[in-house]
């Protein structure tokens, strides 16, 4: 079975399963597991960052940072694509009792202009705006990446306007191989970062927010109540350190077959169109007179599993799982591909 359905879908190489077992551990909430300890001071080093902090899912950790930088009442700044928003479950709400400003833009990417226009002046009536927060890369938005220049510009807003910064990093590593860019660049625009161990880069669990020292021990308080200490957790943390050292370049593979996949999409009769490809994620429209179901079910047909986004989209996700002969049957399904209209 080819899966396209997401890159959280790997399982850890036999490399990884290695490092894994061999891991020191000890109990984490005591601070007392080596390898936890290790995997958060490479992390919090390789963005120059003070501090990280392990957590089981990059939901959790977008939830803390959310939660550190809010009180109840407040509103936070975000596109109308964004993760936090639409797929945790409520979480800005439920966690933090917080509203979000919904911004539209290009492909989940707005401007400091648009944050500017969107802070709520001090009035009583309103609730005070006290975060932004961006995803790099735009899940929704077809693997999009950030311009550091307009991030750069965003950050001057947030100081200016005292707001906080958070990074929504679940695929920030495919951005970063993609840009050629340097991980601590991004440790000097935002105030917390949040990155997925679990999804392009191969561990099985886990996320990291990184930030200060000072938010990080607020963090750990806010993990606590949300139930994410956990104990001998080195043996998960061994694999997501693994990933750090030794998966970072090899996304530039998965980011290279997303952009010829798009191609040879673009090139079928019943495609209308496909988002720019700039990383691991495809997201392409089929035409209104073809059946996503059909569609979905002729690649079922050749042992290959795909997801609905709505509305006509069907997402592909390249990782490290995808072989080059799972990469080849796959293009070739696509070339070969017909569709009968509705």
């Amino acid at each position: 079975m080819i899966d396209l359905r997401s890159d959280t879908v790997t399982r850890p190489s036999p490399a990884m399963l290695e490092a894994m077992m061999q891991a020191k551990v000890g109990d984490d909430v005591f601070a007392e597991d080596e390898t936890v300890n290790a995997l958060q001071q490479y992390a919090a080093d390789m963005f120059g960052m003070e501090a990280a902090l392990f957590c089981p899912s990059g939901t959790m950790t977008n939830q803390i940072a959310i939660k550190i930088h809010t009180q109840a009442g407040e509103e936070i700044i975000c596109h109308e694509l964004s993760h936090v928003y639409l797929y945790e479950g409520g979480g800005i709400a439920f966690n933090s009792g917080c509203s979000a400003r919904l911004i539209s833009g290009n492909n989940g990417r707005f401007t400091a202009k648009d944050i500017e226009e969107n802070i709520n002046n001090e009035d009583i009536h309103f609730p005070r705006t006290s975060l932004v927060c961006v995803e790099n890369t735009v899940n929704k938005g077809g693997g999009a990446c950030w311009d550091l220049d307009e991030l750069k510009k965003i950050k001057q807003v947030c100081t200016d306007r005292n707001l906080a910064l958070h990074l929504d990093g679940a695929r920030l590593f495919n951005a970063i191989v993609a840009k050629n860019q340097d991980p601590s660049l991004y440790g000097t625009i935002f105030n917390t970062i949040s990155i997925c161990l679990s999804k392009g880069l191969g561990a099985p669990v886990g996320s990291l927010l990184l930030g200060s020292k000072e938010h990080i021990y607020k963090a750990k308080r806010i993990r606590k109540v949300f139930g994410g200490g956990m104990r001998q957790a080195g043996f998960l943390a061994a694999a997501g350190l693994y990933a750090l050292q030794n998966n970072i370049d090899r996304l530039e593979i998965d980011n290279n077959r997303a952009a010829i996949i798009a191609e040879a999409l673009s090139k079928k009769y019943f495609i209308e169109s496909t988002l720019p490809v700039e990383t691991n994620i495809v997201i392409f429209k089929i035409k209104n007179e073809f059946l996503v179901e059909n569609f979905l079910s002729n690649l079922q047909q050749h042992h290959i599993k795909a997801v609905s986004m709505g509305k006509n989209k069907v997402r592909f996700v390249m990782h490290l799982d995808i072989t080059q002969s799972d990469f080849e049957t796959l293009l070739h399904v696509i070339e070969s591909m017909e569709m009968k209209m509705v």
